[in-house]
């Protein structure tokens, strides 16, 4: 744009004019431009303050709908609430009257998904995405819900249901991490191979991306039998072992008792199936059972 020193005032029928009202011109545009910038300031302050009063009420709405991450290690679940007053509602125009607070969606699957990871070993790490506005009718009951069978780890989807005279569903998706220990091959484990405690080696990391089945306590591979070759540092899964029962119904066992410098064992005969580590109920040669926990083939040691 040219610069107000070099615009020429036009003419006005067909009349040159003189240098004094040129001059007169110019300054009044001079002066006109000025009146324009100040207004223009004006209007920047003004919505620079409106923002500024707007800020606080806004970061309130925004915090109330974050990625929800809830850390546990098995020990007493962490509360998670956010109160919105009304009028920062307002002020914000985060929520529509009448329409449902995304942000109470993303708590109620929050909450279902804590519940549901209760027993989970290790380090649970819950991830609820913010949940958009859809417009949904205000709700007083909501209910959370999972399908049969859905995962209670890594990516999974949450229904959330209103109850009540206008009711919807909504489906929210979330992840689930887990840092725990799991166990991976020492060594080249053929098949048929007995695994030894030896045979493994604790790691940690997220089970969330590792396969479904795969070992986090030894108990659950020391004793079984390999059905495939498992690499050296690759993970131990359930489905690649198939567990030996240490004691068979109806054999005949040992029974072990053991106290402070005694030892007594007595002969009986399982009456069931059991695992190492696994508890076994055995009929003495006396005609009495007891319960005791099978620690190899034929013995079962009974706590004193």
């Amino acid at each position: 744009m040219p610069s107000l020193e070099t615009i020429e005032p036009t003419q006005s029928m067909g009349t040159a004019m003189s240098p004094a009202a040129r001059f007169a011109a110019a300054a009044d545009l001079r002066h006109d431009a000025a009146q324009a910038a100040s207004g223009a300031a004006g209007n920047a302050a003004q919505a620079s303050n409106d923002d500024a009063q707007r800020a606080p009420a806004l970061q309130r709405v925004h915090a109330a709908a974050p990625q929800v991450i809830v850390e546990s290690s098995n020990g007493p679940p962490i509360e998670h609430s956010v109160t919105i007053s009304h009028a920062e509602l307002a002020v914000a125009g985060a929520v529509p009257v009448g329409k449902q607070d995304p942000a109470v969606i993303m708590k109620v699957a929050e909450d279902f998904l804590r519940e549901q990871a209760a027993g989970l070993p290790g380090r649970v790490t819950i991830t609820v995405p913010p949940v958009g506005p859809h417009g949904l009718a205000a709700c007083d009951n909501l209910q959370a819900f999972m399908a049969p069978g859905a995962p209670v780890w890594g990516r999974t989807t949450v229904g959330v249901r209103c109850v009540g005279d206008r009711p919807w569903t909504l489906y929210v998706l979330a992840r689930i991490s887990v840092e725990a220990t799991y166990y991976v091959a020492a060594r080249q484990i053929m098949p048929g191979d007995v695994i030894q405690a030896t045979d493994l080696l604790p790691r940690d990391g997220d089970l969330a991306v590792m396969p479904r089945a795969i070992v986090t306590d030894p108990s659950q591979a020391v004793g079984a039998v390999a059905q495939n070759r498992i690499t050296p540092g690759l993970p131990v899964r359930t489905d690649l072992i198939r567990s030996v029962n240490a004691i068979q119904l109806g054999q005949t066992v040992k029974v072990v008792a053991e106290g402070n410098g005694f030892s007594i064992s007595t002969d009986g005969s399982a009456l069931n199936n059991a695992g190492p580590g696994q508890q076994v109920r055995v009929k003495t040669d006396n005609g009495q059972t007891v319960v005791g926990t099978a620690t190899g083939r034929g013995v079962v040691q009974i706590p004193m």
